[in-house]
């Protein structure tokens, strides 16, 4: 499995607008098996599968020693599975936590990140907004993101999400040290308002992930803009849901990865 791959993209600036080539981040599921029983599913960027699940046991409680593993094994025939045997001193030690599952994840052996996509898309309605986005505004919101991250500006560690409305006024802001929990703040201040209709476009702090695009599809958000690219994964999803991916330029201007008619450019 690669850690990244190569994708074409539109690359937007205010004197010109041009396409190119760039690498994005894989990020694909990874299932853990524990005593062979699915024990919880990681989002990850392939690679060290092995030491990541030795950590995630140490990091979980399941293990203190190594010499408590009783064997990591390692799907590698494009499968995204490790399955963790403990010694069976260790399993009669913490029987609660073996039994613990952080997350449920599927039996098969083939998980991976197209049939995540497919189970996602079951469950999410594709976006048919008909709206467009001013891109030059769009810009400007994003580079002005720290005008409204008053926690951000006195701890200079916290993420934001904020929302706009189709003109990009200014609709509601977040923070929180995570940015998963930024995004179902902000959107969940809309949503108990009954405005979340209003919203057209997310900006983000951080880099947009696959779980990011979920969210604000659930919300019908079709436009997101963050600081950082995506992961390749968040914009294949994306681009399923006809949703608009972009981030920032290190020039003056935007990276657009999908569906770029949801900008007015």
């Amino acid at each position: 499995m690669n850690r990244y791959k190569k994708r074409k993209i539109i690359n937007w600036e205010r004197s010109n607008t041009s396409s190119e080539s760039i690498n994005l981040l894989s990020e694909e599921p990874l299932s853990i098996r524990l005593q062979g029983n699915s024990y919880s599913v990681i989002m990850r960027t392939p690679g060290e599968e092995i030491p990541h699940a030795a950590g995630f046991c140490l990091g979980e409680g399941i293990v203190d020693h190594p010499s408590e593993i009783g064997s990591i094994g390692f799907c590698d025939n494009d499968t995204n599975v490790v399955t963790v045997t403990l010694t069976p001193e260790k399993v009669e030690k913490i029987p609660d936590i073996i039994e613990r599952r952080s997350y449920i994840s599927q039996t098969s052996c083939g998980i991976c990140g197209k049939e995540l996509i497919d189970d996602l898309k079951q469950k999410l309605t594709p976006i048919t907004s008909t709206n467009r986005i001013n891109i030059d505004k769009a810009y400007s919101a994003i580079s002005n993101l720290s005008d409204h991250q008053e926690l951000r500006n006195k701890t200079r560690a916290s993420h934001g999400a904020a929302l706009f409305d189709a003109d990009i006024n200014f609709l509601e802001v977040a923070e929180d040290a995570g940015r998963h929990n930024a995004v179902d703040k902000v959107i969940g201040k809309l949503f108990l308002g009954e405005k979340l209709k209003s919203a057209k476009l997310l900006i983000l702090s951080s880099r947009i992930s696959y779980e990011l695009v979920q969210k604000a599809a659930r919300a019908g958000i079709p436009v997101i803009i963050a600081v950082s690219r995506p992961t390749n994964l968040a914009v294949e999803l994306a681009d399923s849901l006809n949703m608009t991916l972009a981030c920032l330029s290190k020039g003056d201007g935007l990276k657009i990865f999908c569906n770029e008619k949801g900008f007015e450019i």
